[in-house]
């Protein structure tokens, strides 16, 4: 500052500095390779996943480790310690490794690395140009080093890596040379009110939430997002409210999801669940249950069907993406104990245990689908997708809704998770209680 009071033009520049290394404006998925910090954008991360069993792929390239199966979608998985001639642990041929699995432009490719960390933020002005000293990788690869915390990543450029040459050309040409010999471009400068502030956090759970377990924060599962967020920062003390791992994902989805999820429903569930549904006189009764899990979310639904439809022909059709789930779930036999009381009566005694009656049985089609791909159900009285559509992408979740009441009759339901709303949507009306999510189509 001069003498008489004004603020030279280099302390100015201090202050725009520091006011941009403050903001955090950039997360990137940490993770390790021979011992060393790497990072790379989490903008560029579609899921994380413990993969084995890659098909190999003749006379590929030595860090081609083979195909996997994503779902129905074949993708490439790439050892990446192998493509930048590191040390890897030799292990078991069908051994499960870490994997990111990325998404650069329209490619999807699965990447092995040593351990995935967490996820960090930074600040876009705190990234340096690399250095030739961290000679293990070609400085090609690298978009900048940056220290947090103590510990210093090397943030890989997934575009440089793995998109096509013009793509990758392209990329290059906006951000400078590879030489990188000037900063990333930045945001604006901007000191943050505490209002700002909690948004970030918020925004940055959001994030980490989709990149840990695939949760996607839209106007279906919003309202509890936020609520979620004000108990989480109060269990903090307001401090260290960033997600760190899938732990601690899980742990902060512990309360989104519906009552008895994966399990028999409880008797008072049932009641529940059996209010809701419509007075309907036809003879048969359609039913489409995706994601349906190992079936016992299946088999007390068709129960709390007959039992308040007992003239009806129920069908149901059960889906899900879990090959081992769906393949097991039709045979299963189970103590008797362990089953609701609305269920016993549905039940018979076997060499193993209590199985479900042949009626029932009868009533359920288990298959393996994944909802995103064509749905050819008949005209649906009765959706039941618990939880299913928060765990889908926005884009997604638009379409899979769609679908729902492109194949829902006039007067069928839809049963959401409890945590999930459509009361945005003027095409939806909830008919549902405290303890279930209802709903059906808006006249």
């Amino acid at each position: 500052m001069t003498a008489n009071g004004e603020t030279t033009a280099k302390e100015e520049a201090i202050e725009e500095r520091k006011d941009r290394i403050d903001t955090i404006d950039f997360k990137m998925v940490t993770f390790s390779l021979a011992g060393k910090d790497y990072g790379v954008d989490i903008m560029n991360v579609k899921e994380i996943a413990k993969a084995g069993k890659f098909t190999y792929v003749p006379n590929a390239a030595p860090f081609l480790r083979g195909v996997y199966n994503l779902r129905g979608d074949i993708i490439p998985v790439i050892d990446l310690r192998v493509f930048f001639h590191l040390p890897a642990e030799k292990k078991e041929e069908d051994a499960l490794e870490n994997t990111l699995i990325l998404r650069v432009g329209e490619q999807v490719i699965g990447v092995i690395v040593d351990n995935i960390d967490k996820v960090v933020g930074i600040a876009s002005a705190a990234i340096q140009p690399p250095h030739p000293i961290f000679g293990d990788i070609n400085i090609k690869y690298i978009r900048g080093v940056v220290e947090n915390q103590g510990r210093l990543y090397i943030i890989l450029d997934a575009v440089r890596i793995f998109a096509p040459k013009e793509e990758s050309k392209r990329a290059i040409a906006e951000v400078g040379d590879a030489s990188f010999s000037a900063p990333l471009p930045i945001a604006e400068p901007r000191v943050e009110s505490d209002r700002q502030a909690a948004s970030s956090d918020l925004d940055f759970i959001k994030e980490t939430l989709f990149a840990f377990r695939r949760f996607s924060t839209t106007e279906l599962n919003e309202a509890w997002v936020a609520s979620r967020f004000a108990e989480w920062k109060a269990s903090k003390g307001g401090k260290d409210l960033q997600l760190k791992d899938p732990d601690d994902a899980d742990q902060y989805l512990s309360t989104f999801y519906s009552p008895y999820s994966g399990a028999f429903w409880s008797d008072e569930y049932a009641a529940a669940v059996s209010e809701t549904l419509p007075d309907i006189s036809a003879k048969n009764i359609n039913v489409w249950n995706p994601g349906c899990g190992k079936g016992q979310e299946t088999f007390s639904f068709a129960c709390i069907l007959r039992n308040r439809y007992p003239d009806a022909r129920v069908k149901i059709w059960a889906n899900d993406s879990d090959l081992l789930s769906i393949s097991t779930a039709p045979n299963m036999v189970f103590d008797l104990d362990d089953v609701p009381e609305f269920c016993r009566e549905h039940m018979t005694k076997g060499r193993n245990g209590y199985g479900f009656s042949q009626a029932i049985r009868d009533s359920i089609v288990f298959e393996y689908h994944d909802v995103l791909n064509s749905n050819p159900y008949p005209d649906l009285d009765i959706v039941l997708a618990r939880d299913l559509l928060s765990l889908l992408s926005s884009t997604d979740q638009v379409r899979v809704i769609e679908d729902f009441a492109e194949k829902m009759k006039g007067n069928g339901i839809l049963m959401l998770g409890r945590n999930e709303r459509l009361d945005f949507s003027g095409d939806w009306k909830a008919i549902g209680n405290d303890l279930v999510s209802v709903y059906t189509r808006a006249e």
